[in-house]
């Protein structure tokens, strides 16, 4: 999804003061309204890619497991261990 190659033409319909607030911001960037939106919108599907990558992470993390020293054996009782 990078800035070159193929390009599409899409129709939105939006309210007239956010199109205008839109370009203000543009012209600010120094970029198109066009340049705007697609900049904005790759930057929020990087940001649901990244979160994504990152929870399939953590699943597959939980799923293996944690080694917590024990090297699987149980040293202390369910007893012992609420003991007050």
């Amino acid at each position: 999804m990078g800035r070159s190659g193929n390009r599409q033409n899409v129709t939105l319909v939006l309210p007239s003061d956010l199109v205008t607030a839109a370009k203000h911001l543009a012209v600010d960037d120094h970029t198109t309204l066009s340049g705007l939106v697609a900049r904005l919108l790759a930057d929020e599907v990087a940001r649901r890619n990244d979160h994504r990558a990152a929870l399939m992470r953590v699943r597959e993390r939980v799923a293996r497991g944690y080694d917590l020293g024990t090297r699987g054996r149980i040293t202390v009782s369910r007893d012992e261990l609420h003991e007050r």
